[in-house]
């Protein structure tokens, strides 16, 4: 383990100098450093940002939150937002996300990828409540500004463990389909890339049954809706889209962004369990067997940024966060290599502009909370965690 620890420290080092990346990638985190930072601006308040497009931000708007217009989150994260920010939401009536250096550098590297090389996965890690789901989500919406097709999964956990229902799949009979989940992600996915899906056409013909099928050179929306009108075939049509977008992404169409939250759940132990109580193997479920495909670096004209998440991880030790401990041989050989992106806790900067946010927000009622003695021990006894000082801050 020591050996495994000091490899990811290295290897990060090397990382956040330029080496071992592409040409093109090198210098990214130097660049942000070298960012203007003397042009002032007028927020409502030191610990916001008027500028709302995330491909704006750079250092001078680090520890700031900007806004998202609530129509906005609706369109870009159908799929919903992490529950405490989801509550802060409704409380607050706005969505603001702080500005961090992990977001920063991830749009770096994005900005100067060549996309005709083979797709770059990053992976971003951290210890638990850190806000490595809130980095994934800056990501998401700065390629949603920029126009990227985002294929996202807000919690791979959820396909692999309390399915409510598990069938044979039609296609492979080796395979388990699970046809409540992949309707419900066609869904969402349909509600935020739906103009891409009537401009992509399908590259071959797709079968469904004996009277039912997907013409060559259809759009590819009319294979999500196939999947929605019939759920029996859901999982299928999530394999479909997956393949075509794949195979496709090298043209220049369409850039894709591959975003995944908990991605270690595709390599993890199941909690399903087949009809003779044999556990189930991630391996043969059909939607994890083609989300699989899409986490290699085998195609070109996107990238690929997931997060490994503890909250799903049943079968490992709480303080385990690192991405051999997390994704365990098979699925650190899957995805090596990569690009590691830590997300740390809350740096003095940070906690002040969090703390700032929760005044303003009359957030923190105690009159205790508001006095510097009260900030401290906040501070301390949060230890600069995103998620706990956000547990501590709400009943006060």
């Amino acid at each position: 383990m020591l050996r495994s620890v000091k490899g990811l420290a290295c290897r990060s080092l090397k990382l956040e100098h330029g080496y071992g990346l592409p040409p093109a990638a090198r210098g990214c985190l130097s660049s942000l450093s070298s960012q203007d930072a003397s042009a002032p601006e007028k927020p409502r308040a030191v610990f916001h940002t008027s500028e709302s497009d995330p491909a704006k931000h750079t250092e001078r708007h680090e520890g700031r939150h900007y806004g998202i217009p609530l129509e906005e989150v609706k369109a870009v994260f159908p799929h919903g937002l992490p529950y405490r920010f989801q509550q802060q939401i409704q409380t607050f009536n706005e969505a603001r996300v702080m500005v961090r250096r992990p977001a920063l550098e991830l749009f770096a590297y994005l900005r100067s990828s060549n996309l005709a090389q083979p797709a770059v996965r990053y992976v971003i890690y951290g210890e638990r409540g850190t806000g490595k789901t809130m980095t994934l989500c800056h990501v998401i919406h700065y390629c949603s500004r920029q126009g990227w097709l985002v294929l996202h999964i807000p919690d791979a956990h959820l396909w692999v463990k309390n399915c409510r229902e598990l069938l044979q799949s039609s296609y492979n009979k080796g395979r388990l389909d699970q046809p409540l989940q992949a309707s419900a992600w066609l869904k969402n996915f349909k509600s935020s890339n739906e103009h891409f899906l009537r401009e992509i056409k399908t590259q071959k013909k797709y079968t469904w049954g004996k009277r039912e099928s997907t013409e060559e050179g259809r759009p590819l929306g009319e294979v999500v809706d196939q999947g929605l009108a019939r759920v029996r075939s859901a999982s299928d049509a999530v394999g479909v889209v997956l393949r075509e977008l794949k195979q496709q992404s090298h043209r220049g169409s369409f850039r894709l962004l591959v975003a995944v939250d908990g991605v270690n759940a595709l390599w993890g132990r199941t909690t399903l369990r087949k009809e003779d109580k044999s556990p189930v193997s991630p391996e043969e479920l059909t939607l994890v067997y083609n989300l699989r495909k899409m986490m290699r670096n085998d195609w070109t004209g996107g990238a690929v940024v997931t997060t490994l998440s503890q909250t799903g991880s049943l079968f490992k030790p709480s303080s385990a966060y690192l991405p051999q401990e997390l994704l365990g041989k098979e699925g650190f050989d899957a995805l090596d290599p990569f690009v590691p992106i830590l997300v740390p806790n809350y740096s003095p900067r940070e906690f002040e502009s969090c703390y700032g946010y929760y005044l303003e927000r009359k957030w923190l009622q105690h009159e205790k909370a508001r006095t510097e003695d009260g900030k401290a021990e906040l501070q301390f006894l949060s230890g600069s965690n995103p998620r706990q000082l956000d547990r501590l801050a709400g009943p006060l």
